[in-house]
């Protein structure tokens, strides 16, 4: 079954690539007169996208190739079931049930050959399985670590889950770097820190010897410690550049209309999305028309060729415009803020072991798959499928200015830098807080039940000591048991 979902995988990612080569808006015509003078750093640069999905899926298949010489029953398992067979059948055979009595068994027998029953679920019908679910199920959801756990798990994905998908638009954007380089900056930095605090947080919990009380005390300190150093990241950013209509108006005394009348002349399309640059006073204008621009000239040079806007009535003093973007002042400050994501993320992902052996040895050893099993269901339900969600509506309400496609909303162009860093980091903030808060009561939960465990102990230690002295010396131990 392994093999055939990573070949479903697969052609899944085969059937991604096909936009690529049936839309026509990618295919340029490359005799025209002025040739294509687009860059990477180009907002309308469209890379090759499809490329990434191509090479997934021919590694996904790759891997999946091991899986088909697989045997169809695993030797150990089947041995196992056959031994368990032999035993409920030896411990309900007639000639057990005469030897011994309901009424002689003891009831902590009686429990283990329940739990024994339960382990054994594959040999149940499908109504017997039905009929045992409701209550296993309710059983695991009372749990208090349990429920915990998982709700900091779900914290936790919704954090990663936004970051996943929308981490490299907000680099784009808030940094003004390509595409490219901020997914391999991500790459580089982000997810090898992600295996580090994994590995990390399970070579801990295997050195240290710690139980129960001791991994929620690591996930407490590691997501302590990840909310503290994501405080700097709503610091660490650049503000919008100024851009002509928008967040800048070329007069002092601005009329109604979106754009500058300078360019009223020359009919220029709403829709059209070609910015260039104002080197001097650092002015973006959307397209040259709404510069005012009237010639086009291209200055070749040994590795590229530049684009320059002249004649343009709407710049100051007729400065010549650069096609393009302008650069941001601040984009050597994406690697320290990269760098600071990635602590973070390394803290965070600390908690993933501990966190697993909560969840195992809070619940009995005849519920623990089912317990992992719902652990997945809610954080594909509360997590990985609203997150994107919730974080693309947010990063929405900071756009300035959209653009049009047939009368309606298409894609975002402009945002406010400030606002954008504000609300995508304060809801990475907001989740993570959330965890911390679960973490802390499953700590002071596990607290509260070693405490009465312990004085469980020191009730029950006297009573044992006096029996003891009550029974004498010469009685033989098993004589003396409480």
């Amino acid at each position: 079954m392994i093999g055939y979902g990573a070949i479903l995988v697969a052609l899944a990612g085969l059937l991604m690539t096909l936009p690529h080569f049936i839309s026509e808006p990618y295919r340029y015509d490359s005799t025209s007169p002025g040739g294509i003078s687009l860059t990477i750093k180009d907002p309308r640069w469209v890379g090759a996208w499809w490329l990434g999905f191509l090479i997934a899926a021919g590694a996904v298949a790759l891997a999946a190739i091991p899986y088909f010489f697989f045997p169809k029953e695993m030797p150990k398992e089947k041995r196992e079931l056959q031994f368990r067979r032999k035993v409920l059948a030896v411990t309900d055979s007639p000639a057990r049930k005469g030897k011994e009595s309901p009424s002689k068994q003891s009831p902590g027998e009686s429990t283990k050959k329940q739990d024994g029953l339960v382990q054994i679920a594959p040999n149940l019908t499908v109504i017997q399985f039905i009929k045992v679910f409701p209550r296993v199920l309710l059983q695991t959801l009372r749990h208090p670590i349990f429920l915990l756990v998982v709700l900091s798990q779900v914290c936790l994905s919704s954090m990663a889950a936004g970051m996943a998908t929308f981490l490299p638009k907000f680099l784009e954007r808030q940094f003004s770097i390509t595409a490219s380089y901020a997914n391999l900056l991500i790459g580089c930095l982000s997810f090898p820190s992600v295996i580090v605090g994994i590995v990390v947080g399970g070579v801990l919990v295997k050195r240290l010897h710690l139980g129960p009380v001791g991994c929620g005390a690591l996930c407490l300190l590691g997501m302590l410690l990840c909310l503290f150093f994501s405080l700097p990241l709503f610091f660490i950013g650049c503000s919008s550049h100024q851009i002509a209509g928008i967040t800048h108006q070329t007069s002092a005394h601005p009329g109604l209309e979106l754009f500058p009348s300078c360019m009223e002349a020359c009919s220029c399309p709403l829709d059209g999305f070609n910015p260039v640059c104002d080197p001097s006073t650092r002015v973006e204008y959307i397209t040259p028309c709404h510069a005012g621009c009237s010639s086009r000239v291209v200055q070749d040079a040994l590795d590229k060729s530049q684009v320059f806007y002249t004649n343009c009535s709407c710049v100051v003093e007729g400065n010549p415009v650069l096609a393009g973007s302008c650069d941001s002042t601040c984009s050597h400050l994406v690697v320290p803020f990269l760098l600071l994501v990635s602590l973070g993320s390394a803290l965070a992902c600390l908690t993933h072991t501990p966190s697993f052996m909560l969840i195992l040895r809070g619940v009995k050893k005849e519920d623990k798959t089912l317990a992992v099993g719902i652990q997945f269901m809610f954080l594909r339900i509360l997590a990985w499928m609203p997150s994107p969600v919730i974080h693309g509506s947010a990063i929405d309400t900071t756009c300035v200015h959209w653009a049009l496609s047939c009368g309606r909303r298409a894609v975002c162009r402009y945002y406010n830098n400030d606002l954008l860093r504000n609300r995508f980091i304060g809801l990475q903030f907001f989740f993570k807080t959330g965890s911390v808060i679960c973490f802390a009561l499953v700590l002071a939960v596990l607290r509260q039940q070693d405490k009465e465990a312990r004085t469980k102990e020191s009730r029950s230690s006297p009573a044992v000591e006096q029996q003891l002295l009550v029974s004498g010396p010469g009685k033989k131990p098993e004589d003396s048991r409480v």
